[in-house]
């Protein structure tokens, strides 16, 4: 049991190793989709009138979905602070000032 109390878990890693990956592909598929866009070539089945961005890292952030930007966590952050010390004035006021504890 005491040896349980002073132990600290290590970090966990994260680490995934696709099935199948093949750059050759990749790059194959994105220099046909460049020449079919130069010639005007539309695509049926994929066109949504958006880009194509094959680079997803950090986009979940950015697009505002659930993250809350610097200014808005800053006034909920001011806010919380004056509450905070609002209850604690009126704790001490009637801990000092009033008959209310004794």
């Amino acid at each position: 049991m005491i040896g349980r109390f002073f132990h600290t878990p290590g970090t966990k890693k994260f680490s995934i190793t696709p099935r199948f990956y093949d750059p050759d592909k990749e790059e194959r598929d994105e220099r046909e989709r460049r020449i079919k866009e130069e010639m005007g070539i539309v695509d049926e089945k994929k066109d949504d009138g958006k880009p194509y961005r094959p680079n997803v890292r950090g986009q979940f952030r950015a697009s505002g979905g659930w993250a809350r930007s610097g200014e808005e966590a800053r006034r909920s952050q001011n806010r919380r602070l004056i509450w905070i010390i609002i209850v604690l004035a009126l704790v001490l006021y009637l801990f000092f000032y009033s008959d209310f504890f004794s």
